[in-house]
């Protein structure tokens, strides 16, 4: 009796100590199974954002870098830095996530609210100014370009001329319709608030045509903040009186 009653007693510990091994031999299945799985997994080297990037501003070189991750066969991802430098985002695209094709825009290509921010430096605006062949140069002026504007007025019997503004850059150059080669019917140009105030004066009451001038005189680069009008705030309205004020030799 004693024998079998010991017997008894360690039935339970056995069958515990079966199921131990049991729960061992099944959770070394499923590392296997998994370790497995991920070796399947394809894996690419892609181009992920390196920070966060936000929509309508053009990615640059520092703001992505290559990194080698799982891929799904659904996925268009991008496998070199520079097809994706100078692209515009559509959505927000997080530090580290892998970027699609889907995910952004070529400049230009991108409409409505999801295009790139216009090139405008702090303290300045951009204005958009009718242009035609004539009064454009016959449409050789192009998105980089700087111009001088020259304004002429008639008033009293007396019609003048004066170059009001040099070194206008020029970021963008529209057209009506998209037929290839039809001529430029504006232009959009970086500017104060102020010779934006200006320009619209002389575009009522005036004829405005410009120039191109050479690209050897160009001063690109950063443009610091005018400290005439420094910011939009700065402009004051113009009126007849200031313009004669400005430029007496129209008047």
């Amino acid at each position: 009796m004693r024998t079998f009653s010991a017997i008894t007693s360690r039935r339970p510990f056995t069958i515990l100590g079966v199921l131990l091994a049991l729960l061992v031999i099944v959770a070394f299945v499923l590392v296997a199974l998994n370790a497995s799985t991920a070796n399947a997994t394809a894996q690419q080297t892609v181009v992920v954002a390196s920070k966060e990037l936000q929509p309508r501003v053009p990615i640059t070189a520092d703001s992505i870098s290559m990194q080698r991750i799982p891929t799904g066969a659904w996925a268009n991802y991008f496998t070199s830095q520079n097809q994706l430098v100078g692209m515009v985002p559509l959505v927000t695209i997080a530090s580290g996530n892998a970027i699609t094709a889907n995910e952004v825009a070529r400049p230009n290509q991108a409409l409505g609210s999801q295009s790139e921010y216009l090139a405008i430096p702090t303290g300045y605006v951009a204005l958009t100014i009718p242009t035609s062949e004539q009064q454009g140069v016959a449409d050789y002026i192009q998105a980089g370009d700087y111009i001088s504007v020259i304004a002429t007025v008639s008033t009293a019997g007396k019609v003048a001329s004066k170059t009001i503004f040099t070194q206008l850059h020029v970021i963008k150059v529209g057209t009506q319709t998209s037929t290839s080669g039809a001529s430029a019917t504006s232009l959009t140009v970086v500017i104060t608030q102020c010779q934006a105030e200006i320009i619209t004066w002389f575009l009522t009451y005036a004829a405005l045509k410009y120039s191109l001038e050479s690209y050897h005189d160009y001063s690109p680069g950063e443009q610091a903040p005018d400290p005439k009008c420094p910011n939009v705030g700065s402009a004051q309205g113009v009126t007849l009186k200031t313009i004669q004020a400005a430029y007496p030799g129209l008047f």
